[in-house]
């Protein structure tokens, strides 16, 4: 894949521990492809992060090393509550959002922006059980969509819309053609077994499951975000 005269673009992806690795994994292989990109792997430092799957990554860089970012993108998981609370991070992500050609999440990582003051006043998604925390943080909440894109922020659903969110900033960074070239490099066809990937489409039961599995967590959650929305002032627009 060629295009001539590309400028150059640095995308820097956050690491931190218990981070969903498919958040991150898919949209590295979309834009790892991307002519002219530098995708480098941040974290707190450079030792090994473990994801909460188990699957380990090696950081590129520490936050200090990290220079200056093009895009910024934040991945979700467990470990987003941690992430919200760790004021280096949060540093960190202020100062390159303010920079930032493009800020994005996928999953959860929207959360994380929105712990970070990123999304006061703008449009924003993450994973359907979280949709109604982006509120205290700020965010405008949308339901119902895979990839939401407000002036220069960029969020996406739950963990595999990390993909297409990546075919979309691909597209605007380099053109329809080459997003179109990388998805079917990758053959991104999907064609999942089963109707169960959406509160929309699945059974209701088989929602209800869920919800009431995770009630615990997502109550936690809940306490974590109004507890730092109030204390960061982040309700409303910025």
């Amino acid at each position: 894949m060629s295009v001539p005269d590309t400028p150059k673009v640095r995308v820097g992806m956050v690491l931190f521990p218990a981070l969903t690795a498919l958040d991150l994994v898919g949209p590295y292989e979309v834009l790892s492809r991307l002519p002219g990109a530098e995708v480098v792997l941040v974290a707190d430092s450079r030792l090994p992060v473990r994801g909460e799957g188990g699957l380990t990554l090696s950081p590129d860089v520490s936050l200090e090393e990290a220079g200056t970012l093009d895009v910024l993108f934040v991945p979700g998981g467990r470990g987003v509550s941690d992430a919200m609370q760790d004021e280096r991070l949060m540093d960190f992500l202020q100062l390159q959002g303010e920079g930032a050609a493009w800020v994005t999440s996928a999953c959860t990582g929207s959360l994380v922006l929105g712990a970070a003051g990123l999304l006061r006043g703008y449009r924003a998604t993450t994973h359907w059980l979280s949709v109604d925390l982006l509120e205290p943080l700020g965010a405008i909440p949308v339901r119902g969509e895979r990839v939401v894109v407000d002036r220069n922020r960029i969020t996406a659903g739950g963990v595999t819309a990390g993909i297409d969110f990546a075919l979309v900033l691909a597209a605007k960074l380099r053109g329809e053609a080459v997003a179109r070239e990388i998805q079917l490099t990758l053959e991104y066809d999907p064609a999942p077994p089963f109707d169960a990937g959406s509160p929309r489409t699945a059974d209701p039961a088989l929602v209800h499951q869920i919800t009431v599995t995770r009630a615990g967590i997502q109550a936690d959650r809940r306490s974590l975000v109004e507890r730092l929305a109030t204390e960061r002032k982040l309700r409303g627009p910025s």
